[in-house]
């Protein structure tokens, strides 16, 4: 199981963001991941690092490590301006590159009302995450689709690589059968990384992407990587 870290990106500037990359590729780890929200969930009044932009930063800023979304969402753009934005991050980076993709959901749905974006009906969202699933493979990039819903699983099934299950109990990837599962959600200081992964890795998902919460950033890479070596041995 590879293994991966999101990264500092609620905040005005890149240098934090690129900071933790920059450790995380030197401490082994397996990838880093951007969100793509305009702000962080319920929080309209704090700052966000376009996914895009971090992207491009990154794919500079390092050399090796895994870059990927989680997950870039439909609608925010047109299906071909997403895709070829994805396509653009995956060439700059030497194919290192995963396309997360999801529909967004309620709690996302006031920053496409701020910014004037619709937010189409579940039905169309799921069309448009089908339809850049597969333009993303067409392209030749490994492609996951997030979220937890049996329609998204669906098109998981149908036209991804993986799906990706946030937040999801051990037991909800050990179930799946029809398509690989990979695994992201929060962490704390408090939680046992170490079994966390090892119940992960057991339960068949090729990646789990830890989201630090409550970490200094420099802790948060030291222990997801202190907790990889532990499950590799």
């Amino acid at each position: 199981m590879k293994i991966g870290i999101t990264l500092p990106q609620f905040r005005d500037d890149l240098d934090a963001a690129i900071e933790v990359a920059h450790h995380a590729e030197g401490s082994g780890l397996d990838g880093v991941f951007v969100f793509d929200h305009l702000w962080p969930i319920g929080q309209p009044e704090r700052p966000a690092i376009h996914s895009q932009a971090l992207l491009g930063a990154l794919a500079v800023e390092t050399s090796t490590i895994t870059l990927g979304t989680l997950v870039a969402r439909v609608g925010l753009l047109p299906d071909a301006v997403l895709v070829h934005a994805l396509d653009t991050a995956s060439r700059v980076s030497g194919g290192r590159f995963i396309a997360g993709l999801g529909t967004g959901d309620g709690l996302s749905q006031a920053e496409n009302i701020a910014y004037g974006v619709p937010f189409g009906p579940v039905a169309e969202r799921l069309a448009a995450l089908e339809r850049c699933a597969v333009m993303c493979r067409e392209q030749g990039m490994p492609t996951w689709v997030g979220g937890r819903s049996p329609k998204t699983r669906e098109v998981a099934v149908r036209a991804a690589d993986a799906w990706n299950l946030w937040g999801a109990p051990v037991e909800d990837l050990a179930a799946e059968r029809d398509v690989p599962v990979t695994w992201g959600g929060q962490v704390r200081p408090d939680d046992d990384l170490p079994v966390l992964l090892a119940g992960l890795a057991g339960a068949g998902a090729t990646w789990a992407v830890l989201a630090p919460v409550g970490f200094e950033w420099a802790e948060a890479v030291t222990a997801i990587a202190s907790a990889a070596g532990m499950v590799r041995q």
